[in-house]
């Protein structure tokens, strides 16, 4: 009798690359369950890992992970104290004296710094470390000018790479530390400094200084001040030094700082800002000469950088290796003059492609760019108010074979149904999808979907095409019939696939006041293997009166089966938080509008950013939001974007199978002094423990 063949015969080489395959956690959580066999193969192929747990607790620390080189501390609890304090732990030296015997092989760390002294005691355990990212949310403590790095460039003498992303310290603090220690900063190929809670960026003398002195850097991101009425605004001279001190960039990121606010722009606006930025033709085409090895460019300015057109055409020669490209309040893209190809539309090698608010790119522009970036995974396009549904329908068409992640967002003429409308050639195939919910009528004059399908002309002509395979042209002509073939040959029955099969992730945008309704109306009503969904609302309820109906509409994503992760985001909702004027609402209600019906989604894991008020800088959710979220029976893991009452979170001590709760302060200011009333380092640890003590069966 043959014996069954099954997966133990398989020697450990060959299993441990398939445990190395596994990026999600609890199916390696499951693997190690096996047999003792799997057991020690998961754990000696798990690379990277986060903590969360309570500081103090130094039996918690996991000892079977040695073989660990990428380890986040950043989440550890209570989040936002300091982890190496007398208030934490009784011997910070013990702590990190654990840590170290736990993970003896980390080589990047990831560590909320609060102050210096965390990194003075943790720094030391890892002599090779090659990348540190530092996180912090609250006010830079009252230190000389640097201070905060100095233990980092004193301790990692072979740092690499450092990311500040998420770190709040002022400009000036960088340049002079990077200057003493010439030896690691000439060692520097990685340095982030797109820091989201900047009010101004980095200036041109800032930007000088940091690329002469790390002149190995092959990746930068930095946020920059291009606004020329601010003294020492990024332009010409400081695109020109960072060519000269760092030729070797594969990856270049400049960000105007208040363009990372991630706030949505007005529709309304003609694309054009009351001042240029100063930034030439000429030093573009300096700046692609100059990095010849670029393989992702951002450019994000806020301010007008006029016919770029002519420029953007060396992107293809100067720069062969670029894959990714974004460009904010560029204009003049794209010319379109009759079939020709030109502007941006011959970087036939990217796969990724932004475009934000560029004023004049219309519909040919648009389909220019299909033809011309054939390879296109990814494309986005925001603010972009004369491009309408014909011309995004043509550019789906287009790139239907390679499409599968795309963003549109405060397009004029593209709400939510028209979006959608025009992502029919792709929609099967669609794997990201980002939409504004503007739930204004498509077409105004009553015309059936057929003739708004096919009475579209744009370009009945013959033109070039750049074959995929060969990179050689051939003639094709386009037309109306080619359209309509297309969509006939589509699945066989004259329409597009009216399912998005392939759809996992789901963003939307939506106004404070507008409902979900209509959600399933536009054309999302068929989302079977959508996993994840995020919900932005935005705008200042204090000019709203109550509202017509008792609830937001999240009932309406009971339509998407395997939905089980969700991100809703309050965080830019304006509110009143205690009384507000008669006829209004204050923040409970809106919290119980917004949150009514989550309790019959079947959620694994919910973050959620409660609304805010100005007037109080607080974030917090109210008594009647922690009573919905106690409803989430299914809820494994919770993290609230803000602070809360200690005995508001003692109520969701009764979700049943939640296993990982947090409050993480993770916007800029975060409180420095919690507030009697709310949750403080002992009402976070009690919460912990008392989450802890709970059976969940598994």
């Amino acid at each position: 009798m043959a014996v069954a063949t099954t997966i133990n015969v398989l020697p450990d080489a060959i299993l441990s690359d398939i445990c190395a395959s596994i990026d999600d956690t609890r199916s390696r959580n499951s693997i190690s369950l096996v047999n003792r066999r799997f057991y020690l193969l998961e754990r000696a192929t798990r690379t990277s890992i986060t903590l969360r747990g309570n500081a103090r607790h130094l039996f918690m620390i996991p000892t079977c992970f040695r073989s660990v080189t990428d380890l986040d501390l950043s989440l550890l609890s209570p989040w936002g104290h300091p982890l190496c304090s007398s208030s934490s732990t009784s011997d910070p030296l013990l702590l990190a004296h654990r840590l170290r015997q736990a993970f003896p092989l980390v080589a990047s760390l990831t560590v909320y710094s609060r102050s210096p002294s965390t990194l003075e005691v943790l720094l030391p355990q890892w002599p090779g470390l090659s990348h540190v990212k530092l996180v912090r949310w609250h006010q830079r403590p009252q230190l000389p000018v640097g201070a905060d790095f100095v233990p980092l460039f004193e301790q990692c003498k072979l740092l690499t790479s450092l990311d500040l992303s998420n770190f709040y310290y002022w400009t000036e603090d960088l340049p002079p530390v990077l200057r003493a220690y010439p030896k690691i900063s000439a060692n520097l190929t990685h340095l982030n400094l797109l820091t989201v809670s900047f009010r101004e960026g980095f200036k041109t003398n800032e930007i000088q200084e940091i690329t002469a002195a790390c002149p190995n850097l092959s990746k930068l991101l930095v946020a920059c001040m291009f606004d020329p009425l601010n003294i020492g605004f990024v332009g010409d001279e400081a695109l020109l030094a960072i060519v000269k001190n760092c030729p070797k960039l594969s990856l270049l990121h400049l960000v105007h700082a208040l363009s990372m606010a991630n706030t949505r722009g007005d529709p309304e606006s003609d694309g054009f800002t009351s001042e240029d930025a100063r930034i030439s033709r000429e030093t573009l085409i300096e700046l692609f000469s100059g990095l010849p090895l670029l393989e992702e460019l951002v450019l994000d300015v806020c301010k007008n950088v006029r016919n770029c057109a002519i420029a953007l055409e060396l992107l293809i020669t100067k720069c062969p290796n670029l894959k990714l490209l974004k460009l904010g309040q560029f204009h003049g893209l794209c010319l379109a003059v009759e079939s020709q190809l030109d502007g941006v539309a011959l970087c036939e090698g990217l796969n990724s492609l932004s475009i934000k608010n560029s004023a004049d790119l219309t519909d040919m522009g648009l389909i220019a760019i299909g033809r011309g970036c054939c390879r296109l995974s990814k494309f986005e396009v925001e603010g972009c108010k004369n491009i309408t549904v014909q011309g995004m329908r043509t550019v789906a068409c287009l790139l239907r074979k390679t499409l599968v992640d795309v963003k549109i967002s405060y397009c004029k003429n593209l709400d939510a149904k028209s979006s959608c409308k025009a992502l029919e050639p792709v929609r099967d195939r669609i794997q990201r999808l980002h939409i504004d919910c503007v739930w204004s009528e498509l077409d105004e004059s009553g015309s059936s979907s057929d003739e708004f399908a096919y009475n579209f002309d744009l370009f009945c002509y013959t033109f070039d095409v750049l074959e995929e395979d060969t990179r050689t042209k051939k003639k094709c002509k386009y037309s109306v019939e080619d359209n309509k073939k297309a969509e006939l040959n589509s699945n066989g029955n004259g329409f597009w696939c009216k399912t998005w099969k392939s759809l996992k992730y789901l963003s939307l945008w939506i106004e404070v006041g507008d409902l979900l309704d209509p959600l399933p109306t536009v054309g999302l009503d068929d989302c079977p293997n959508l996993e994840e969904i995020r919900i932005k609302v935005e705008g200042d309820c204090r000019g709203h009166y109550k509202t017509r109906k008792q609830a937001f509409g999240l009932d309406n994503l009971l339509l998407y089966p395997r939905l089980s992760k969700m991100q809703l985001d309050c965080s830019d909702t304006i509110v009143y938080t205690l009384t507000a004027p008669p006829g209004q609402m204050d923040m409970s209600s809106w919290e119980r509008y917004f949150l009514n019906s989550i309790e019959i989604l079947t959620l694994n894991e919910l973050q959620y950013w409660p609304p805010q008020d100005n007037d109080a800088i607080r974030r917090s959710p109210s008594f009647l939001a922690a009573a919905l979220l106690k409803q989430c029976l299914a809820l494994r893991k919770l993290f609230i974007h803000g602070t809360a009452h200690e005995h508001f979170m003692m109520y969701l001590r009764d979700i049943r199978k939640l296993r990982d709760a947090q409050l993480r302060n993770d916007y800029y200011p975060a409180p420095d002094h919690d507030m009697s009333t709310e949750m403080r380092l002992d009402s976070c640890s009690r919460f912990e423990e008392a989450l802890n003590m709970k059976l969940v069966n598994d």
